[in-house]
């Protein structure tokens, strides 16, 4: 599809779950997107280099930068933005592990910063310290020195072991 740069193409793609359609010219980022035709307003726009990691989203499950990407690009795809980490019974156990550390201060980044967490918790279950430090270089916050970060992070792994864990002897208990 050839569009003109002015030219308003509509975009559908899944996010948060929910099939969302709206219309971006050629050349929109899809943090922009995201942002100001979705109202996903949780991305954050820093550097729009790739550099911050603040419009850190899950597109198709892996951690992707929305400052690097079209929103056409983003046709047919699934993107889940900070938005989708709380559910109904408030703050994901990876949200209330950052409030418990102090893993947050002005809050810019964090967004960004908690989408990449999540993803790597669902690729490393037992991540070590060292581990854990590389994934968040990729990200900049100038307020917490990243230590609370660290430490929500293997805290929330630990925990999700201990409940796997947890899981996986009361369903031998059920098939007994």
């Amino acid at each position: 599809m050839h569009a003109k740069a002015d030219q308003r193409i509509r975009v559908t793609l899944t996010l948060n779950g929910r099939e969302r359609s709206g219309y971006a010219e050629p050349r929109t980022q899809l943090c922009d997107f995201l942002r100001h035709e979705l109202g996903a307003t949780g991305t954050h726009v820093g550097c729009e280099h790739g550099v911050c990691g603040a419009c850190t989203v899950r597109v198709d499950g892996r951690a992707s930068r929305s400052c690097l990407m079209l929103a056409v690009q983003a046709e047919g795809r699934r993107l889940d933005t900070v938005e989708s980490l709380a559910g109904e019974e408030g703050l994901s156990d990876l949200q209330q592990a950052f409030r418990r550390h102090h893993a947050l201060q002005c809050g810019f980044c964090t967004a960004g910063i908690l989408m990449s967490c999540e993803e790597f918790l669902g690729r490393v279950a037992d991540p070590s310290e060292a581990q854990v430090r590389d994934m968040l270089s990729g990200h900049l916050c100038r307020c917490t020195g990243y230590t609370g970060m660290v430490r929500a992070v293997l805290d929330v792994a630990r925990a999700r072991r201990e409940a796997a864990v947890a899981d996986s002897q009361q369903q031998e208990n059920n098939d007994v």
